[in-house]
């Protein structure tokens, strides 16, 4: 059966409502049990909202924000608004309430949808510095108050508006990058852009009307947006909506998807529980585990097994590896991760689980799909080929390196461009309107794209070498002691670390080796955790180059995250705030150098 083509979101919506109307599409659980939303009644919802959008005079080309995680209501919004011909500016509860200011005055936002009593209230000082901001609408507020959502979408029901007939090069919402430097700027989709990257994910993925996910990815970044939500509607699928990113185990076994969309870190704490897990088991099981998973690998690799390789994969199969996807539900079978680099060991991990691992690359910028692995064309390690109907070049001159340079794409999934940016849209766009990703990559022989890291973050030590730790800080963080890391070296020597341990697994540790600690400070400055971290950091760092190893660390006890800032939404380090926190303390690793005798300055 061919593959649909859409030309915008509002075809893909109005065939998915009419093809799967009684099927389950959107999961919640309310007082301890899954109830769901079928595609008819999401339909009605969305031709209410739309119908009580215009009757507060919202129409075609207007912008309409909106400040909630995912829930019905948000999907709702975005259809209603992309069926009217509006654009939705969707934005995190997380964010400071400065920032909403700042991105609903430079949209030019007319409404703004509210998820709590608490941002509605917080947003009501916003119109004094920001005119256009008309309409408060919440949530959360009672049907009987004409603002509510519930009014509006009965409102709607009594005088329903039509879905328009819109361009494609209409704009269908406005995504604002967080960034890790300076003020977000706001991305520019049409309805195009993003109905080409759904087309494109029929042509490519096994994907089929039973498949479900768990959705923790915020919709209001364009991954979560585009691959679970338009993705699943457009193809008659469902998502649970998982109750907090702590739920997703408990939420995976009681929702039985069938794949994951998710972003390394997420990953990596499957990997670092499951080992976490098997390293208390018998000898003999953690020896069928990992012996399992070395014929799995094989496997994968299209090299012979061996009689003993066939029986231990026959056996871990049945006896462990079946056991932990039923922890996910038991029908997990893909997985696919965006959003930065997955580690190669823990994708080969998780797909010698029995669980396929897809790896994909893009930005928002595009839609955000760009390259994708996908059945006859997968490799571990890579992000996959390009995707139909797009084309990566590599502009080696960008980075002065004979193999790896800047990552250029082009293709129908490249942005309108960034509102009201015309010295940054000067900046990334060639001429052809290809788009400069600022990211650094290769092109192995058959068209396998390989991520190395990102032009901006990328410094060079004083010997000369350039250094990428975007990608090492990774690497680091698959240990089971080490949450999270920044690696630095700007000008100098060597490579230096701020390492975040994980606190709650050194004192396990500490407490089998009959060890306490008083205190955090004090397990911080324990030279037994000490000496722990520098052997996970000397053992997860092996891969490393001999330039990049890490000659000395420091540690913290704060976790990087959204709510200090450290992160962005899509939870990558915003280095520049992580380094007014901890620079000083980063520093001072090379204030106590003794000169060219000290180890650290050992030839790398």
């Amino acid at each position: 059966m061919a593959s649909p083509k859409f030309e915008n979101l509002v075809e893909m919506f109005e065939r998915s409502i009419k093809l799967y109307g009684p099927r389950e599409l959107f999961g919640t659980k309310v007082d301890g049990r899954w109830t769901w939303t079928t595609f008819a009644e999401f339909g009605a919802a969305v031709e209410g909202f739309r119908g009580g959008l215009a009757s507060l005079g919202i129409q075609h080309g207007d912008k309409v924000a909106i400040i909630s995680n995912n829930r019905v209501e948000w999907a709702v919004a975005y259809y209603a608004c992309a069926t009217m011909g509006a654009a939705l500016v969707p934005m995190y509860e997380a964010q400071l309430a400065k920032e909403w200011a700042f991105i609903i005055k430079d949209c030019s936002a007319v409404a703004v949808i509210a998820a709590t009593d608490d941002i509605l209230a917080k947003c009501k000082e916003i119109p004094e510095s920001a005119p256009s901001l008309k309409h408060l609408i919440g949530l959360s507020l009672p049907a009987s108050d004409p603002m509510s959502y519930a009014a509006l979408v009965a409102a709607g029901k009594k005088a329903p508006l039509a879905a328009i007939k819109v361009a494609p090069g209409d704009t269908a919402c406005l995504i604002y990058t967080s960034g890790t430097t300076g003020n977000p700027k706001g991305v520019i989709l049409s309805h195009s852009n993003l109905a080409s990257n759904v087309t494109a994910v029929h042509e490519m993925l096994p994907l089929e009307t039973d498949d479900r996910s768990l959705s923790f990815l915020p919709w209001a970044h364009s991954f979560g947006q585009t691959v679970e939500l338009h993705v699943l509607l457009s193809m008659g699928g469902s998502m649970a909506l998982c109750e907090a990113v702590d739920k997703i185990i408990p939420n995976l076994s009681e929702t039985q998807p069938t794949f994951l969309v998710s972003v390394p870190r997420i990953f990596n704490r499957i990997y670092d529980g499951v080992n976490k897990q098997m390293a208390a088991r018998p000898a003999a099981i953690r020896g069928l585990f990992y012996g399992g998973l070395a014929a799995a690998n094989k496997r994968r690799k299209g090299e012979p097994l061996t009689l003993g390789d066939k029986l231990k994969l026959a056996l871990a199969n049945k006896l462990v590896f079946g056991k932990i996807r039923a922890k996910f539900g038991g029908r997990l079978k893909y997985a696919f991760s965006g959003g930065a680099a997955l580690s190669k060991d823990v994708a080969e991990f998780i797909d010698g689980l029995g669980i396929t691992v897809y790896e994909g690359y893009g930005l928002t910028e595009t839609s955000p799909i760009a390259t994708a692995n996908r059945p006859g064309a997968h490799r571990i390690g890579s992000v996959g080929k390009a995707i139909p109907g797009c084309t990566i070049v590599i502009d080696k001159a960008a980075a002065g390196d004979d193999k790896q340079g800047e990552i250029i794409i082009s293709g129908p999934n490249i942005m309108q461009g960034y509102h009201n940016r015309d010295e940054e849209n000067a900046a990334v766009f060639t001429e052809d309107r290809s788009f400069r990703t600022g990211d650094l990559g290769y092109l192995d022989d058959e068209g396998f794209l390989y991520i190395t890291g990102r032009i901006k973050e990328q410094y060079k030590l004083e010997n000369g070498k350039y250094v990428a730790p975007a990608p090492l800080e990774e690497q680091l963080k698959l240990s089971p002691f080490i949450l999270n890391a920044m690696i630095y070296g700007d000008n100098r020597l060597y490579n230096v670390a701020l390492v975040v341990p994980d606190l709650a697994a050194i004192k396990e540790w500490g407490a089998a080796k009959g060890l306490s600690f008083a205190d955090d400070a004090k397990l911080l400055a324990n030279k037994e955790v000490n000496d722990l971290l520098k052997g996970e950091v000397e053992k997860f760092s092996q891969s490393f180059k001999g330039f990049e190893k890490i000659r000395k660390f420091t540690l913290t006890g704060e976790d990087f995250s959204t709510e200090n800032g450290m992160l962005t939404p899509s939870l990558k380090l915003k280095r520049r705030v992580a380094w007014a926190k901890y620079g000083p303390q980063v520093e001072a690793l090379y204030s106590t150098d003794k000169g060219k005798d000290d180890p650290a300055y050992a030839t790398p």
